[in-house]
């Protein structure tokens, strides 16, 4: 064999091997990143999936306090109107008693309001309303009157409506890292499938998609409230 012909085969025999020892170490290179990719969406994917069962627990949590709430707000309107009522009563009688001319009635039963429609008894017969026809029908139509177990009622329905928010807060949040979960599976998915391809450019070409979806994941698992 000619000594310039096995120059040229040791040159050709010489060039295949350094092309496969790159295609070698780019092959490392690959495996190396998607088992970086598995470790990390598998430790995201795990805690994703505890925050969302922690909304899930706290929007419970919320929507039994806003209901215990509810209940307490009605016991004490409920009671308001009982008082409301026995008040309105009493001072029917002592209209009659005032018309009968019966001061001794009529101071039984100003004893017998409720302090604060008491109050506005006596703020009511301060507008002469005898007389004035502009004013207010009873203390109950006065400004000043409250009844505190109203007062309460309010407040209790207040806390109740925004514990109800918090709660739906809540739920919306554990959806949102149920969806991120799902996401990081797609990403544990589309690394699965890369190792089945012997062909580079397709294994990259799907590692490139992997590394965009666990981008967006992540950002997005990022600006998530946690517990």
């Amino acid at each position: 064999m000619p000594e310039g012909m096995n120059v040229e085969v040791a040159h050709k025999l010489s060039e295949q091997e350094m092309s496969g020892a790159h295609r070698g170490r780019w092959h490392e290179l690959v495996e190396v990143v998607e088992v970086a990719i598995l470790a990390v969406v598998a430790v995201a994917t795990a805690w994703s999936g505890l925050q969302a069962a922690k909304w899930d627990g706290r929007q419970s949590l919320l929507y039994g306090r806003a209901s215990s709430y509810r209940f307490q707000a009605d016991a004490a309107s409920t009671l308001a109107g009982l008082q409301l009522s026995a008040d309105a009563s009493m001072f029917t009688g002592w209209l009659q008693a005032h018309a009968a001319g019966d001061t001794q009635l009529q101071a039984i039963y100003v004893r017998r309001f409720t302090p604060d429609y008491r109050d506005a008894y006596e703020a009511w017969l301060k507008t002469d309303p005898f007389v004035n026809p502009a004013a207010p029908p009873g203390p109950a139509f006065m400004p000043s009157y409250h009844n505190p177990n109203q007062d309460k009622a309010n407040q209790l329905n207040a806390l109740a409506a925004a514990t109800f928010d918090a709660g739906t807060a809540a739920r919306d949040n554990a959806d949102k890292y149920v969806r991120d979960t799902v996401l990081f599976a797609s990403v544990l998915f589309l690394v699965a499938i890369a190792q089945r391809f012997k062909a580079h450019r397709a294994r990259v070409a799907i590692g490139v998609i992997a590394i965009g979806v666990l981008t967006f994941v992540a950002i997005s698992l990022i600006q998530l409230p946690r517990l």
